[in-house]
C-alpha cells in the first residue's frame, strides 16, 4: 500500500467503502471525523452558549442586527435580551414595565424605538428674548481701499480665493463622525 500511486490507493478505498456494511461506513466516517477538521463550523453552535454570548456583547449594535441575518441560530443569539439591555441601560433607557419570559426581544424593540425618537426630536431654536448676538465692528486694516468693486462682477482674485473655513477639496476624508450606535460610552 506504500508504494501504490494515490490514484491506486483512490481506487481500492472506494472498493472497500463499497463492500463495506453500513455500520462499518459509518464507523469509517467517524475515524474520519475524529482525524479531519470540519470547514467552515459555526463556532456558535460548538461554544456553550454563554460564550457566544459574551463575544456578541462587543458588538454594536449595526453589527448585531447584522448577525441576525446570518443563520437562524445567529438571529436566536444576536436578539437576546441579555444583550440589548446592556446597551439600552448605558445610554439611561429604561422600559417602564417587566416583561413576561414568553415575550423575547424587548429590549432590542426599546433600543429601535429610542434611537428613532433621537431623530425625531431636535435641538430648539431659543426665542428671539435668550438669542443674544455680540456686536461685531469690522476688522479697519492699515492699507489704503481701493475702489469699492461694482456689485455683481468679481475680480479674478476674489473667485480664486477661498473663505478660511473651506478648503480646496470637495470631499474631505479627514472628518469624523460620532455614531451613536456603536459601543462607545456617550
Amino acid at each position: 500500500f506504500d508504494k501504490w500511486t494515490d490514484g491506486q490507493r483512490r481506487k481500492i478505498l472506494v472498493d472497500l467503502l463499497e463492500r463495506c456494511s453500513l455500520s462499518q461506513q459509518k464507523f469509517c466516517a467517524k475515524q474520519l471525523q475524529d482525524r479531519v477538521p470540519t470547514e467552515a463550523l459555526d463556532f456558535t453552535t460548538r461554544l456553550p452558549r454563554v460564550l457566544s454570548l459574551y463575544i456578541f456583547s462587543f458588538l454594536d449594535p449595526r453589527s448585531l442586527c447584522r448577525c441576525a441575518q446570518v443563520s437562524w441560530h445567529w438571529k436566536y443569539l444576536s436578539e437576546l435580551d441579555q444583550l440589548w439591555m446592556l446597551k439600552c441601560l448605558r445610554f439611561g433607557w429604561y422600559i417602564n414595565f417587566s416583561p413576561t419570559p414568553f415575550e423575547q426581544g424587548i429590549w432590542k424593540k426599546h433600543y429601535i424605538e429610542m434611537v428613532k425618537e433621537l431623530h425625531v426630536t431636535r435641538p430648539k431654536t431659543p426665542p428671539k428674548d435668550e438669542f443674544v448676538v455680540i456686536d461685531v465692528q469690522p476688522v479697519r486694516s492699515n492699507i489704503p481701499e481701493a475702489k469699492p468693486p461694482v456689485l455683481g462682477r468679481r475680480t479674478n482674485k476674489e473667485k480664486k480665493e477661498l473663505p478660511p473655513w473651506r478648503s480646496s477639496d470637495r470631499h474631505p476624508t479627514d472628518t469624523i463622525r460620532f455614531n451613536y450606535l456603536d459601543n462607545y460610552d456617550p
